[in-house]
């Protein structure tokens, strides 16, 4: 390939070298950070020949080139000058409301998984109650219900952590801020009344339990004084002064304003919602139905859980209840385009991604493996989620426990049997829509695949070769498209597999030579004495960690056996650092092969068959 032109190209339709603030390139793509995306002719890039897709991501335009992203980079920076971030008066800043959704964003994302499992606790008590299965004051019930609701008794703490490590402050003086709220000494006070003082200024008491605004408001500050006590303060006192003072400071003022203000944000956003349900139910339901997806791809549905963890705090949530239609809707496409395609493939894939998201709410491989790659269907999930949103909004469907939308989770909203029904509907809209009036493009048209004909004195000869490729991982195996990045789950970089790593090391899954290895160690190329190239991308978007956490040990050109080891790396660190550790495995010349198998196990060791490529 001609990479001098193809670099021309990208130049000059990102909005030539003027409009690129600085690039960076990780194993698979050209990571531009521009002045005015607009400039940029997305289009055309993606219809360049070598590109193989474009993404706006996390404040950069990626364009996916692949395994010769180096050589492409290469020739850029020959051509324009993107060795470090500029700084132009015009450069465009994100706006407040997109920072706040960012910090919001990261600080939730660490937490999911626990609020998502206390919520399917306490929707599974729910059931065990109605059923008379479990008694509400027995002992057992009591256990379980302390497990199910201290995450969300506890949010101030864990959001003051998250918080925290997303603006840059310690991360456990900000617990130490959301835990203050909660101490029983504070607490104890509102035994005597609604009013306490500090050094002689009235303190309004309040129950901050479960609350959220009021924290991220004054950690929000907190981060802002931590700043400035590093700059003022010697470095040999910091360790101690730092957080002394931090929480001297932060903790009485919390009391004073900024809890009080944010509890008092929480019910006047409460009450806002409260408002538009009763006075057009079915306009905020047909709104919320219809858009949650769109939301959720431009990782803008973030910022409504602080408002569903607020209105939870007061009893139950519309909110939940109304965005449920558009993950049902999302459900019948996926057993839509199982039930009407005739590829196997395409009909396995359908199929997994529906149980992820019947069982847990979990829609990601849907919108990324389906509605994505088929774009028809698009008006189905708006119409689908309009009508069962605007059902949801007029019945008054409200949740009782922080869950993600699904048949599981459904003890979690009230009524249960009207939840079902309604959103019953959502998924039959869209079931009946893609079986009659199908998925794919009008210019696209499902291959009829047709068997080969053999000849006889050929059927005595082997037909194919075939290669195993041994997993380089220790962890669960996931299919690529719950891969939480749309251009490994997409298959845009090739077919393959992915591995979440529960042991910290990569070693060889052939013999072979190493093709590539990124100095931040995150990201190995290698290809097999057979010819296959296979990419291991340790995690997600981890190039940004610039290294840490990551010990090569190979380098670029040497011979590896299978099992030999390639890289050591810290699970833990990654994903306190906010990374997913999630691996695909690519095979990169994908192409060259008529098929590629992955293994059919849950859970995989180091060694084990993981792939087999045929040719």
């Amino acid at each position: 390939m001609a990479y001098e032109k193809l670099a021309k190209d990208i130049v000059k339709l990102v909005g030539e070298e003027e409009n690129i603030n600085s690039l960076v390139h990780c194993a698979t793509r050209l990571r531009f950070k521009l002045n005015d995306n607009e400039k940029a002719d997305k289009e055309a890039l993606q219809n360049l020949e070598g590109i193989l897709s474009v993404v706006e991501s996390g404040g950069q335009f990626q364009v996916v080139v692949g395994s010769h992203v180096p050589a492409v980079y290469k020739e850029i920076s020959k051509i324009a000058d993107v060795g470090g971030e500029k700084a132009p008066s015009n450069a465009p800043k994100p706006g407040i409301g997109a920072q706040i959704f960012e910090v919001i964003s990261r600080s939730f994302s660490p937490l999911l998984g626990a609020l998502a499992g206390a919520g399917m606790l306490k929707a599974l008590l729910t059931v065990l109650t109605m059923t008379g299965l479990l008694s509400e004051t027995s002992g057992t019930y009591f256990i379980l219900s302390a497990a199910g609701n201290a995450v969300f008794y506890f949010l101030p703490i864990f959001l003051g952590i998250t918080v925290a490590t997303k603006l840059g402050a310690n991360p456990y003086v900000g617990g130490t801020i959301g835990a203050a709220l909660l101490e029983p000494n504070f607490t104890g006070l509102m035994a005597s009344g609604d009013v306490s003082n500090f050094i002689g200024i009235p303190v309004v008491l309040m129950d901050y339990s479960s609350t959220v605004f009021p924290v991220f408001i004054a950690v929000a500050i907190y981060a802002l004084l931590d700043k400035f006590l590093k700059k003022v303060i010697h470095k040999d006192l910091q360790m101690f002064l730092v957080p002394m003072l931090s929480l001297i400071i932060i903790v009485p003022l919390t009391v004073l304003a900024f809890g009080p203000f944010g509890v008092y944000v929480g019910d006047w956003i409460g009450a806002g919602i409260s408002f538009l349900s009763s006075k057009s139910g079915w306009l905020a339901g047909a709104v919320l139905g219809a858009g949650w997806t769109f939301l959720t791809v431009l990782g803008l549905h973030w910022g409504l859980v602080p408002l569903i963890l607020a209105n939870l705090a007061k009893g139950s949530d519309p909110l939940l209840a109304m965005v449920a239609a558009s993950v049902f809707a999302q459900m019948g496409l996926a057993v839509g385009i199982f039930f009407k395609t005739k590829d196997k493939k395409l009909k396995t894939l359908a199929g997994s991604t529906f149980l992820p998201a019947a069982l847990s709410g979990v829609t990601e491989p849907i919108i990324y493996g389906l509605l994505l790659r088929y774009k028809r269907t698009i008006p189905y999930l708006i119409i689908a989620g309009a009508v069962s949103g605007a059902i949801t909004g007029i019945l008054g469907i409200v949740a009782k426990s922080f869950a993600f939308a699904a048949i599981l989770t459904a003890p979690a909203f009230s009524p249960i049997s009207t939840f079902l029904i309604v959103n019953f509907i959502a998924f039959a809209i869209v079931l009946v829509l893609v079986l009659v009036l199908g998925y794919e493009d009008k210019n696209k048209k499902e291959e009829v695949k047709t068997e080969p004909v053999v000849k006889e004195e050929e059927k005595a000869q082997p037909l194919l070769k075939q290669e195993a490729i041994l997993s380089p991982l220790t962890g669960n195996v996931l299919p690529l498209s719950q891969v939480d990045d749309p251009v490994f789950a997409s298959e845009a970089m090739g077919k393959g597999i992915a591995v979440e790593p529960t042991v910290g090391k990569a070693v060889s899954p052939v013999d072979g030579t190493v093709s590539t290895i990124f100095p931040t160690g995150h990201a190995i190329g290698i290809v097999s004495t057979d010819g296959a190239e296979i990419l291991i991308h340790i995690g997600i978007n981890t190039v940004q960690l610039n290294g840490q956490y990551y010990t090569p040990a190979v380098k670029q050109g040497d011979v590896v056996k299978q099992g030999d080891l390639l890289v050591e790396f810290d699970i833990e660190k990654i994903k306190e650092a906010g990374y997913p550790v999630t691996t695909p495995i690519i095979i990169t010349n994908t192409n060259d092969y008529t098929e590629i198998a992955g293994t059919s196990e849950e859970s995989i060791v180091q060694s084990e068959k993981l792939l087999t490529v045929i040719v």
